[in-house]
């Protein structure tokens, strides 16, 4: 399946009907009154969020979306029937923008929710609403007022509670398929994860949450180097990091310096990314020279403050620990927000 995390829709909710101009005309009743029906109102637009959706894939190929039109109102006071609501299903974590003004209209995040975003127009009244004492045979009724309307941007931030960054190739997509039962593409070479990947992963019995493969980062990424910004805005949902460091032979780059690089991608993207906490992943301890390296480097990013695992998914060593202590952390978080 595609990844689509941004498209741009013009929506449109439906105009109502026009009223009707009409007298009755029976048989005995040679001066019937005005008996011309209302409008119906146009549909609105409403957005709801769909937990079985993870992308804006369905959203994309068209570009133009218009709710039902009010029917006109008829004679003999039969009323036109409303338009229909046109109701577009997004993902959890999608925001709605408007795209001349860049204001945000919606943040979308709660599974079920639902908003109404464009309201309809309102019918015309017909003429038998306009009849009084003093103007028994009105011959006018209102148009239908036009609805609303807008140029969209939707954007998709997924929603996780722990991202995994680090370098390509640093084991992110071998972690997350080891922990649940995501499946991403895995190979020997940098950028094989093209798309963020989303698992969930189990703990304590029946808990879980959600684990995030985020792509992409590598230096400048804050300016769009590689990936860049496409995926920066997926780490921002988080509650915490996981960041994965790889002691490889297969990494050119100096462990140490490359972490203190990603930091920085990450703070100058949003700077309240350099706030969230970030635990330290030593992979591939399945490999003799990342044994080796290991007991110093351990020691080093201590000092710094980090917390720091070891690990092999590919043996499964360390991971039962892992997902142990993630999972302590996020319980501890989420009753300080509930205390809160």
């Amino acid at each position: 399946m595609n990844f689509v995390d941004e498209v741009r829709i013009h929506v449109k909710a439906g105009d109502g009907g026009r009223g009707c101009v009409s007298f009755r005309r029976e048989r005995f009743v040679p001066k019937g009154g005005p008996d011309g029906g209302d409008g119906g109102d146009g549909g609105d637009v409403l957005f709801e969020v769909d937990g079985g959706l993870s992308t804006l894939l369905d959203l994309r190929y068209q570009k133009v979306y218009r709710a039902g039109n009010g029917a006109p109102g008829m004679g003999k006071n039969r009323h036109g029937r409303n338009g229909d609501d046109l109701i577009l299903r997004v993902p959890p974590g999608t925001l709605v923008y408007d795209e001349q003004t860049g204001e945000k209209l919606a943040d979308l995040t709660a599974v079920g929710e639902r908003i109404l975003l464009l309201r309809g127009g309102r019918g015309g009244r017909g003429n038998a609403r306009f009849a009084s004492s003093t103007n028994q045979a009105p011959r006018y009724a209102q148009p239908g007022l036009p609805g609303e309307e807008r140029q969209l941007r939707l954007e998709l931030k997924l929603l996780a509670d722990v991202g995994l960054i680090g370098l390509p190739n640093a084991g992110k997509s071998t972690l997350i398929s080891a922990v649940s039962a995501a499946r991403p593409k895995i190979a020997d070479y940098p950028f094989t994860t093209l798309v963020p990947n989303l698992g969930v992963v189990r703990y304590g019995g029946f808990r879980s949450f959600v684990m995030a493969d985020i792509p992409g980062l590598i230096e400048g990424a804050s300016q769009g180097q590689g990936l860049g910004t496409r995926f920066l805005r997926h780490v921002e949902r988080t509650d915490l990091f996981l960041h994965l460091v790889d002691l490889s032979d297969l990494q050119e780059q100096d462990p140490v310096e490359s972490f203190d690089m990603l930091g920085r991608e990450l703070r100058q993207h949003n700077p309240l990314l350099a706030d969230k906490p970030r635990f330290v992943v030593l992979t591939k301890q399945d490999l003799t020279e990342v044994r080796e390296r290991t007991p110093a480097m351990r020691r080093l990013f201590e000092d710094r403050g980090y917390r720091v695992f070891c690990i092999s998914a590919a043996t499964g060593e360390g991971l039962n620990e892992l997902v142990a202590a993630l999972g302590r952390e996020l319980d501890r978080r989420r009753a300080e927000k509930e205390e809160s």
